[in-house]
């Protein structure tokens, strides 16, 4: 790595950019958690947002770490294997939004566990949902975990090899990340996101014209110049790069394209407005940014290559996800490094809180209220419960953060997302729409589902191969794919089915299933069930 590269910009004024968002965003969460009086205040922020602005704020909570810096570095390197992350994200939520996503918010109340619980046992339903929830959570956390280290150890200038470093810097993102949800709550947090999804969207269509410019508005050109800067050639622009086994592709096209539909804090979501109108319409607004966006991160990819160049990118501090930071300065200097690492911050500091108050949210709603207290509990000690939750997960995600500190966090959220689309889809879609479906088939398609995709996980080359940082050269790398999605999802819709079968026969409610079915698809009934 060259003295260049260890100088780039001025850590001075990264840090005072930096110190600027957190107090700004600081101000606003303040003044949000002012008006959280209820548990629906703290988990759905008093359904008060608009569609608009919920639409915003959902684009804000699934433009993550991996969105920007993940797959901007991904293309950089591996070109047209990088993009694959873009797409599946993109269709991803087409997905989510034509199966699941309005059903969900007319069905249930807080979270995916109200919905599940619609016509089943309730205790170990959502016992099973809230389990999930913590488990899918602690995946996508991992990812904006590693993002946060890797970007402030590149403004802060701390190199891959102090790895002590670069630990106290996830630390105190955690930390930071734990004061946003405790103070605000659902109210604060969507604020933040709406803040951060303007400012993303923004710095990145800035930087995608800026790229543009330089080959006189050609997109062809700019792959010719990425193409000669690379020493991949003209296979930056072919599949193969970063993934030679045609199955683990597929494999990892499948978590992504089904994962949305299954993630707990994106479902959520929909629970903030106060009518399924709303909801349509905040739709509306997340699909078209969230469109345009993946556009811009072809451009950003490839300029990356072209003006930063790949070997330059995995030399830097935080590897592949300081792409997009690096070709922030090498367009505009100190000022425009500074502006989008904040950016990039505000990005995973919006998302990491919408997780952290989705799997609290979940734990203190599902498990507390409804399973320990039978559904008494107090409103004040569901969100006392709910804050606890908030801060035992921040740590556990400071944690885990440190271990995987150095992995792609594109590919990190895509093992979230193969942990979502194996759990939680099947169960739901089975609940929605599978009037013979009961409690012991949902709870084999959910543990099963999980059970199958963690433990490919951990003995996938992820955790133990040669080039893992979690453990390096492990050797109990026996599973050959580094995604599992092609296997535990499939797993999870087969276990389902077999759990209904051989599960003892409960006895068929037709007026709860059709009541649920009206519910789901109308929307009758869904106010009044909710403004409790």
């Amino acid at each position: 790595m060259t003295t260049a590269q260890q100088q780039v910009g001025s850590v001075g004024l990264n840090i005072g950019i930096f110190v600027a968002f957190v107090l700004v965003t600081l101000v606003f969460v303040y003044r949000a958690s002012r008006s959280n009086r209820t548990a629906s205040d703290y988990y759905a922020a008093g359904r008060s947002f608009t569609g608009s602005q919920n639409g915003i704020a959902i684009s804000g909570d699934y433009l993550s770490a991996a969105s920007f810096l993940g797959i901007a570095g991904a293309i950089a390197v591996n070109g047209y294997d990088g993009f694959l992350y873009s797409v599946g994200f993109l269709v991803a939520w087409l997905v989510a939004l034509l199966l699941v996503a309005e059903l969900l918010r007319n069905t249930g109340k807080f979270t995916m566990g109200d919905v599940l619980s619609f016509r089943m046992r309730q205790r170990p339903v959502r016992a099973a949902a809230a389990t999930s929830t913590l488990v899918v959570s602690f995946f996508y956390l991992l990812a904006q975990m590693a993002g946060a280290g890797g970007l402030i150890a590149l403004l802060l200038q701390i190199p891959n090899s102090n790895r002590l470093g670069q630990s106290i810097v996830i630390g105190v993102v955690g930390v930071l990340m734990i004061v946003y949800v405790l103070v605000g709550g659902m109210k604060g947090t969507t604020y933040v996101q709406i803040i951060k999804a303007g400012l993303l969207v923004v710095g990145a269509a800035v930087m995608t014209a800026w790229v543009l410019g330089k080959y006189g508005l050609d997109f062809s050109a700019l792959l010719g110049a990425a193409v000669d800067a690379s020493p991949k050639g003209e296979a930056l622009l072919a599949p193969g790069l970063q993934y030679t086994n045609k199955l683990d592709f597929i494999s990892l096209g499948l978590a992504l394209v089904l994962g949305t539909a299954g993630l707990p804090h994106i479902l959520m979501r929909f629970y903030t407005v106060p009518t399924a109108k709303e909801a349509r319409n905040s739709v509306v607004w997340a699909i078209w940014l969230i469109g345009i966006f993946y556009l811009f991160t072809l451009v950003l990819g490839y300029g990356a290559a072209a003006l930063v160049g790949p070997e330059a990118i995995a030399a830097a501090p935080g590897g592949v996800n300081s792409a997009a930071p690096l070709l922030a300065f090498r367009l505009g200097g100190e000022v425009l490094l500074g502006l989008i690492s904040a950016i990039a911050f505000a990005t995973i500091l919006a998302v990491v809180a919408g997780l952290t108050i989705t799997a609290s949210a979940s734990f203190a709603h599902d498990v507390y209220a409804n399973l320990l207290k039978k559904g008494e509990a107090r409103p004040q000690d569901e969100v006392r419960v709910a804050r606890m939750t908030a801060l035992i997960v921040g740590v556990v995600a400071i944690v885990g953060g440190i271990l995987v500190n150095g992995i792609n966090v594109a590919f990190l959220v895509a093992l979230a997302f193969a942990v979502a689309a194996s759990a939680n889809l099947p169960t739901l879609l089975y609940s929605l729409f599978w009037k013979r479906f009961n409690t012991m088939g949902a709870l084999f398609s959910i543990y099963g589902g999980l059970a199958s995709c963690v433990l490919l996980i951990v003995f996938s080359p992820v955790v133990s191969g040669p080039k893992s940082v979690i453990l390096p050269n492990g050797g109990f790398d026996i599973f050959p794919l580094e995604n599992p999605g092609i296997v535990s999802i499939p797993l999870s819709f087969l276990l389902g089915i077999v759990g209904t079968f051989v599960g003892r026969r409960e006895r068929f409610d037709t007026e709860k299933f059709a009541e649920m079915e009206v519910r789901s698809l109308t929307g009758a009934g869904a106010e009044k069930a909710v403004s409790h």
